[in-house]
């Protein structure tokens, strides 16, 4: 059977400040009248700002806040009794996750808003469905990328700035895990080969969090938006998006999926734990200490985690450690990616190593100050 090489990219990528202001002529090219969903904290400013230019007829809808099988089934209802032409997902990434599947079942045009730089969702083809409790369920593949993201650095650099590391969390794996695919033979999430351009995109994203994720943090801190910010806006969403989905999945995200299965987790953001699981990834594929100093260190001084304990999971059992590490090695899963026969007692091994170095490295800080 022939592979090809295989890459997939959004139909346009738009990054600046006050890009949020062409939502409706973008729309009107697009069909007109839509559905805006929207989270919570953007109803009033897209409802003050954005509501009177909106194509005639369009209609903004409130995210429940999970994207799970009731919300999607709810707003394809509205979608079809109303017989809408466009949908804009404007939020975080269950937000924009669940426009991306009710535009898919509609075969509508899409277009894509992030108003914070938390994952790298904003870019890709597909959605992570959880349960209404919030556990990772299953993966849904969209027929093609969205139609087009907005950017709008303003917004974004007006958010907590626990986003943007989370974001950075997020985006810290696409290297590794583009890497492992690319070296072992493995399919990318768009079910082709890695090609040299999406490898390149993901050492690039690499690249710029080691050398812009400080001065864009305090940038984000201050809510100014800088060269830096710009850049790890760009790195966390576009670079992050196409690099995982054109190079490929691996052990991180898998092992994010498996933490899900742990409810104190729940309170910690997609890009926070996949943060550990690059570092779980570290252990399970024997990295070089010169690497894992960069790595651990690098999550030290943005503030991503480090530690099981970071995540929630202070003094968890090992039998509930070893849950996680099954659901992570799921037939499915993409740590399959990874070299070597991966098994979940591999697995649990290297989240309790992850751990122990984590917790080493902070014990030897504070002694020495």
């Amino acid at each position: 059977m022939v592979t090809f090489k295989k890459a997939v990219f959004p139909g346009k990528y738009i990054q600046g400040a006050g890009v949020y202001k062409g939502i409706p002529g973008m729309m009107e090219s697009f069909g007109g009248r839509g559905l805006l969903l929207v989270t919570p904290s953007m109803r009033q400013m897209i409802g003050d700002n954005l509501k009177p230019s909106l194509p005639a007829g369009s209609m903004i809808e409130v995210f429940s806040g999970e994207c799970c099988q009731m919300e999607i089934k709810r707003l394809n209802k509205v979608v079809q009794d109303n017989n809408l032409k466009v949908i804009a997902g404007i939020g975080g990434g269950k937000t924009i996750d669940t426009a991306k599947i009710i535009a898919d079942n509609a075969g509508l045009p899409i277009i894509i808003m992030p108003t914070i730089a938390s994952n790298d969702a904003p870019c890709s083809s597909l959605s992570i469905i959880y349960s209404e409790q919030g556990i990772f369920e299953s993966i849904l593949y969209q027929r093609s990328n969205p139609d087009a993201v907005l950017v709008d650095t303003e917004i974004i650099a007006r958010a907590p700035v626990r986003f943007l590391i989370a974001g950075m969390g997020d985006a810290l794996s696409t290297w590794f895990e583009a890497r492992s695919c690319a070296r072992n033979g493995a399919m990318n999430v768009c079910g082709g080969r890695c090609s040299l351009t999406a490898i390149a995109l993901a050492r690039l994203c690499y690249d710029t969090l080691l050398k812009y994720g400080m001065a864009a943090k305090l940038a984000c801190e201050q809510n100014i938006v800088t060269p830096a910010l710009e850049r790890i806006i760009e790195a966390n969403i576009m670079l992050s998006g196409l690099g995982f989905e054109s190079g490929g999945l691996g052990a991180a995200h898998s092992i994010h999926n498996g933490l899900t299965a742990l409810e104190p987790t729940h309170a910690f953001y997609h890009g926070e734990k996949v943060a550990f699981g690059v570092l779980a990834g570290l252990h399970l594929n024997d990295a070089s200490p010169r690497e894992m100093h960069t790595v651990y260190s690098f999550c030290e001084r943005i503030g991503l985690p480090t530690t099981l304990a970071d995540i929630g999971l202070c003094g968890v059992a090992e039998s509930e450690l070893a849950r996680a590490a099954d659901r992570a090695c799921a037939k499915d899963e993409s740590i399959h990616h990874e070299a070597g026969e991966i098994t979940p007692a591999r697995v649990l091994s290297a989240m309790i190593a992850a751990d122990a170095m984590g917790r080493y490295r902070r014990d030897q800080t504070e002694n020495m100050r």
